[in-house]
């Protein structure tokens, strides 16, 4: 199963079979060797693959929103004046825990880490001129 293509221009964040995590822009792919930043690997050095899940940057706005409607539901009930245990009732909890529920999801999902072994491979496609 293809995952994701790589190619001169494209961010990459990966660690090495040293241990080293390195990020940057591809800057050439010749002869199975990955320059990255002005630096030469061999795709063989690369033991893992971090990816950011795209579509994650909401996270922070649902939590936001769901603690905010819960402030909001304080400040109305002490401006009017009401009880406590009248400020809220258990459709405002759900809908509230569900946005702080869905955002720490989302966040917690958001980098996926792709070691190279045995599920996953590191394939260098030569393509046009030898």
């Amino acid at each position: 199963m293809h995952v994701r293509a790589y190619t001169i221009g494209d961010q990459m964040t990966f660690k090495t079979v040293y241990d080293q995590w390195f990020t940057g822009v591809i800057d050439d792919l010749r002869r199975d060797t990955v320059y990255i930043n002005g630096q030469a690997f061999s795709y063989k050095e690369i033991a893992a693959i971090k990816r950011d899940k795209a579509g994650r940057g909401w996270a922070p706005a649902l939590i936001a929103v769901g603690v905010g409607y819960l402030a909001i539901g304080a400040f109305n009930g002490a401006y009017r004046k009401d009880a406590a245990k009248d400020w809220y009732s258990k459709t405002d909890f759900i809908v509230s825990g569900a946005l702080v529920a869905t955002g720490a999801t989302l966040l917690a999902t958001k980098t996926k880490y792709y070691q190279m072994g045995r599920k996953y491979k590191l394939l260098y496609l030569q393509i046009g001129k030898r």
